[in-house]
Order: C-alpha cells, then sequence, then structure tokens
C-alpha cells in the first residue's frame, strides 16, 4: 500500500472516530433531556463528519480507478459507475 493510500486510510479514520465521539455526545445529551437545539445542532456535526468521512473514502477509491483503470492492483473490483452510485447516495 502506498504512502498516500495509508494517509488516506488514517485520515478517513480519525474523522469516523471523531464522529463517534459526536454521537456519544448526540446520545449522552438526549439521555439527560439536553435542549432539543443543542442535540440536533450536536446531531447535525455527527451527519456531516460522517458525510466527509464517506466522500473521503469515495474519493479515494476515484483516485485508484485513475491510477488503475483497469482494476488490476484495486482491493476490490468497484466500477465507475458504482462509484457514481455510492457519491449520489451521500449526495
Amino acid at each position: 500500500m502506498a504512502t498516500s493510500d495509508l494517509d488516506a486510510q488514517r485520515r478517513i479514520l480519525n474523522r469516523l472516530r471523531r464522529a463517534r465521539g459526536q454521537l456519544d455526545a448526540v446520545i449522552t445529551a438526549a439521555e439527560r433531556g439536553g435542549s432539543c437545539r443543542g442535540v440536533v445542532t450536536q446531531l447535525a456535526a455527527v451527519s456531516s463528519a460522517l458525510d466527509r468521512a464517506g466522500f473521503a473514502i469515495i474519493s479515494t477509491a476515484m483516485k485508484d480507478c485513475i491510477a488503475d483503470p483497469a482494476g488490476t492492483n484495486r482491493k476490490d473490483d468497484i466500477t465507475a459507475e458504482e462509484l457514481e452510485k455510492l457519491f449520489l447516495t451521500l449526495a
């Protein structure tokens, strides 16, 4: 795995861990009867963090497709059409 791939994976995992921490805060706030505004604001932050992680995953896969159009060195056999569908699920 190339260094850039490892960096991308590290950044994605960090985003997901941050989102998990934010979600834990939302759950705690909801359990403690936090204000509607506070809970929804935190929930929006979680949603945004997850979206950013999803886009980063798709972006990395797209870079892999460009670097290896034949797909000979990729982990999965995802096609450009499948990437487009995945992207649209987040949009």
